[in-house]
């Protein structure tokens, strides 16, 4: 099981990121100059209520956003891995998806707080952390 540490272990360990609290409900948040790439998310209100009426509740888990590079990869990781990642009315349109932290496999989680990072970060310090850190599978 992961936990919040560990996505900030994660993502601290990744080039120019700092950590920041967010002011709007209180959670940590990783960013780069560029912006956030992944916060913990709480509900709100609101989301409760719109879950309510889809018949769907907040799971009982830490939960994480984490952007994603457009829609398609944001509906890939929903089918792919529908135990791990899960959206909310309040995210449609929006490339990021949620991640329970009680449910993602250790190593999904690094490479999708790496993917998410590579998003916010300029293409230099991309290929320069690419460079020196090759893919297993490549």
């Amino acid at each position: 099981m992961a936990t919040l540490d560990d996505v900030r272990a994660l993502a601290l360990g990744l080039p120019g990121v700092i950590e920041q609290v967010d002011g709007h409900r209180g959670g940590a948040s990783w960013r780069t100059p560029a912006g956030a790439f992944a916060w913990e998310r709480r509900p709100s209100g609101r989301d409760l209520e719109q879950l309510a009426a889809l018949g769907r509740e907040w799971p009982d888990a830490v939960v994480v956003g984490l952007r994603t590079d457009g829609q398609q990869v944001k509906q890939a990781l929903l089918e792919t891995y529908p135990g791990a990642f899960f959206t909310i009315p309040h995210f449609d349109g929006y490339p990021a998806v949620l991640v329970r932290l009680d449910a993602i496999d250790p190593l999904l989680l690094r490479e999708v707080v790496t993917d998410a990072w590579l998003l916010k970060v300029g293409k230099r310090t991309a290929n320069e952390w690419l460079a020196a850190h090759p893919s297993p599978a490549g």
